[in-house]
């Protein structure tokens, strides 16, 4: 499979929106994992939050056929943002005792999603210079 940007951002739509059901309609089952205790407050933090995954993954399928452009570098940036933050703090809450070894998968799933769109935004930039540089 050729790594570009739609295949990209429509396999991370689907990841996203399938995060967004879960943590909407079984928080517990992320939670438990991670050795995290549900509580209705919890449960309220996990619901909100999930309409962040919805809209993250509604703006990623929406934007799949999207050229490189300033807007979509924008998209890319602020995913790379979110993931990165989500992966230093899953790391934290395991170097504080609050999670357990369970959340390194999150945390290598965040990770490898800034690599994977870090590299999609490079590589027409690569092609640019070099049709720019032969020409």
């Amino acid at each position: 499979m050729k790594l570009d940007f739609r295949s990209l951002a429509t396999l991370s739509a689907f990841l996203f929106l399938s995060l967004a059901l879960i943590w909407m309609f079984a928080p517990d089952l992320p939670l438990s994992s991670w050795g995290v205790e549900f509580s209705p407050e919890v449960g309220l933090v996990a619901r909100r939050a999930a309409a962040l995954y919805a809209g993250i993954g509604v703006m990623l399928f929406s934007a799949r056929n999207a050229e490189p452009s300033p807007s979509r570098s924008a998209l890319v940036a602020g995913l790379v943002v979110a993931c990165l933050t989500l992966a230093a703090l899953g790391s934290f809450e395991l170097v504080a005792g609050h999670a357990n070894r369970s959340i390194l998968t999150a945390v290598l799933i965040e990770v490898a999603l800034v690599l994977a769109f870090l590299y999609v935004e490079r590589v027409p930039k690569r092609q640019l210079h070099s049709t720019i540089t032969q020409g």
